[in-house]
């Protein structure tokens, strides 16, 4: 049998065409008045859609020097979001805690309220002198703390293998934090990151529902520190980030600030001959140790107050990769420096000068159990607002590459990255968060005549010489918050597409499909 039936010679395509025409001229003058009516509003329908698809397709094809797709954070990609821990996972590792927090509480330094004074210059480096007798401690006390931290070194608990499995990204956000958070998470994607992300809040009183959905369907998830321990005992925000990456449900784990904004694929660092070698990959800060002296007494690396710490260079912990398998003990001692943080380690560690708060603490933990790590060897530089002396942030090294300087991060911890921060307008009132000016309303932001005269921020030929182009992508960050995320806004989304299409010379193709504020739009570049 054939497929029309027994009939060796088929209608042609021409004949059945005309066949489904003649039924429906019948249809429409022998139907009722009502069937005649809806035929009609179907056709039209139809005839509607088929002109402003063919429009679209038209408009994507007539201009051939455009190349156009849909955006990064609306493609398929095959990244799971982590999963949330069991009840049974989460009272074990609450049960740890529990353990640690005990030890802690057992054996605190002395003393517990050990005053900041900060140096005369945080422009110049101090001087030796200043720097030895800078902290006032008593030999009584540093011996009292010498030996809470040798009783605490030997109760730490076992590294309970059956919480933590994998590897994956941690971002602590929150608060004004989370704007920033928005912007680095969206650049992890676009430079092509496959690596799952748990994002850490504080309490549920910061978590986003909606964002958090969201989240989700980039491979992400969000995580509650109050799930494990009462944050209410810690004062400072630098506490927080120990707690994130040791509750996280990862075993190796990088750690990115909320401000740290990846201009390279991150990934290869898990795989690098630097973090297997060693299970801890940690960055150069600018400046050298300013610690106390009875610093590495206290922690059981001298036998006296010692100079043997100066030469070391310090951390900058923007960025941190640590495998908690081979180096639990150290991130434990670390969480047990941050516990008292505030109290005495911060200012034992820094006494004061630029890079008070946690960023050292994993170092010291390191040295004091004599664990190995590697230091990026390269120098971090700073990137400098487009034709100014004002710094946008700090340019961290590739660990991967150890015989050249590339940038894998850009820690922007002096212009932070965020799509309100940059131009909002008359955002000042907003009931849930006001910013008093943005960057395009203030005159004396530096990059304001940027944003007003539609000029890069970044100096193009720097990033030629560094091979790196992250500026475009950052935009990119950006329109897909203001324009299709969950913060989405018209004003906020047709300001950033035009900063993009004059500065960069993106151009956006409207969806004939979608009536949402950028829903389905297509970014377009320029292939010259």
């Amino acid at each position: 049998m054939t497929l029309y039936g027994d009939d060796p010679n088929p209608p042609s395509h021409g004949h059945t065409l005309r066949n489904v025409l003649r039924k429906v001229r019948r249809l429409h003058k022998g139907g009722s008045p009502r069937q005649q009516l809806l035929l009609l509003l179907t056709w039209l329908l139809l005839f509607f859609t088929a002109f402003r698809t063919l429009r679209y397709i038209l408009a994507s094809t007539s201009q051939p020097r455009l190349l156009c797709h849909a955006p990064t954070h609306e493609r398929p990609h095959h990244v799971p979001a982590p999963k949330q821990p069991s009840a049974h996972d989460q009272e074990s590792l609450l049960s740890t805690w529990k353990t640690l927090e005990a030890i802690y509480n057992a054996y605190p330094p002395r003393p517990l309220d050990l005053t900041l004074h900060h140096f005369d210059s945080l422009s110049e480096f101090p001087p030796l002198d200043a720097i030895k007798t800078h902290t006032k401690i008593s030999l009584e006390d540093a011996r009292a703390s010498r030996e809470s931290h040798s009783e605490v070194t030997k109760k730490l608990v076992p590294y309970p293998a059956q919480l933590f499995s994998g590897r994956g990204i941690v971002m602590l956000a929150g608060g004004k934090y989370t704007a920033f958070a928005t912007t680095g998470l969206g650049m992890l994607r676009e430079v092509g990151s496959e690596l799952p992300v748990e994002v850490w809040f504080k309490d549920e009183t910061e978590e986003n529902d909606e964002w958090c959905k969201e989240l989700t369907k980039e491979g992400m998830s969000c995580r509650r520190l109050s799930d494990y321990m009462d944050t209410e005992l810690l004062v400072h925000g630098y506490q927080l980030k120990i707690c994130s990456i040791l509750f996280s449900s990862f075993e190796r784990i990088l750690f990115l600030d909320a401000d740290n904004v990846p201009v390279r694929k991150p990934d290869g660092i898990f795989t690098s001959k630097s973090f297997t070698d060693t299970g801890v990959v940690m960055w150069p800060d600018y400046w050298k140790h300013t610690g106390s002296p009875l610093l590495p007494y206290t922690v059981g690396l001298s036998q006296e107050s010692s100079e043997m710490l100066r030469e070391d260079q310090t951390a900058e912990s923007g960025q941190l990769a640590w495998d908690k398998k081979r180096h639990w003990k150290a991130l434990c001692l670390a969480a047990y420096y941050n516990y008292y943080g505030p109290q005495h380690y911060y200012t034992m560690i820094s006494q004061g000068w630029a890079g008070w708060g946690d960023k050292d603490t994993f170092l010291i933990a390191l040295r004091a159990l004599q664990q190995d790590f590697y230091m990026v060897p390269h120098r971090l530089k700073t990137l400098f607002v487009n034709g100014t002396s004002h710094g946008v942030g700090m340019l961290q090294a590739d660990p991967t590459k150890t015989a050249n300087y590339e940038p894998m991060f850009l820690h922007s911890n002096m212009i932070k990255w965020s799509i309100r921060g940059f131009l909002c307008v008359d955002c000042n009132n907003d009931p849930v968060d006001p910013i008093e000016k943005s960057a395009l309303e203030d005159a004396d932001s530096s990059i304001n005549r940027h944003l007003q005269e539609h000029q890069r921020i970044f100096n193009l030929p720097d990033m030629e010489e560094m091979n790196i182009d992250p500026e475009p992508l950052i935009w990119r960050s950006f329109e897909h918050i203001a324009c299709r995320g969950v913060w989405q806004n018209e004003g906020l989304c047709n300001r950033t597409r035009t900063h993009m299409e004059q500065t960069f010379g993106y151009e956006f193709q409207k969806s004939p499909l979608s009536p949402r504020v950028g829903g389905g739009d297509r970014i377009c570049v320029k292939t010259i």
